[in-house]
């Protein structure tokens, strides 16, 4: 066997193998920060206030702290009294120049995936340059008429490999809703580029 393909062999080899474990090593990686955060939130507060605690802190006790502060307090703003708390303090910080901005962004967003005002649920086909070209985007509003346009509505258009993208306002027709794969389905299409696989089943569920 030849020096080159000796060499072409172990790079398929290392990329095989790069392949099965980067998807690994990234995902746990990515668990593992988000875990060492909201773990040293807890403790990190306490510190300030007791200094040397840090000596005594266990790992995963702020996480567990964390968890439980965060269904404690959804459980309790069910209820009349504290859902009206609730209210006027979001009320306050929603009208307090300079707070309000960061406060009513930062919201806006975690609903847009989570709250009832969820808004990623509407995925479609937007042709933005040419009506031949399409891309994957989702409707977050129905009606822009406050900007002056009646025939349109606000289409988010996610970029491949990234966590942002643009948002874009499109005549109505030519917005193509998808029917036939979930939101989730198709942000993770539109964000991989489309090399990711569609569950064949989810798709013929939604078909």
């Amino acid at each position: 066997m030849s020096t080159k393909k000796i060499l072409s062999k172990l790079l398929q080899i290392f990329l095989q193998g790069l392949i099965i474990l980067a998807p690994i090593v990234i995902t746990i990686w990515a668990l593992t920060s988000l875990f060492n955060f909201i773990d040293s939130i807890l403790p990190d507060i306490i510190e300030k206030f007791f200094p040397g605690f840090s000596d005594y802190n266990l790992p995963g006790v702020g996480f567990v702290v964390a968890i439980v502060v965060i269904f404690l307090v959804g459980y309790v703003s069910s209820s009349f009294v504290v859902g009206k708390l609730v209210e006027l303090f979001d009320s306050i910080l929603q009208k307090t120049p300079g707070i309000k901005i960061i406060y009513t962004t930062v919201k806006d967003f975690f609903e847009a995936f989570a709250g009832n005002k969820r808004k990623f649920d509407k995925a479609v086909l937007v042709a933005i340059e040419s009506p031949d070209i399409w891309r994957i985007g989702f409707v977050t509003r129905e009606e822009i008429e406050e900007f002056g346009l009646h025939e349109y509505v606000a289409v988010y258009v996610p970029q491949s490999y990234a966590f942002a993208g643009h948002l874009y306002f499109v005549k109505k027709e030519r917005v193509r809703r998808v029917t036939d794969l979930t939101s989730a389905d198709a942000m993770k299409f539109a964000i991989s580029g489309g090399v990711t696989t569609i569950d064949e089943d989810t798709a013929a569920k939604n078909g």
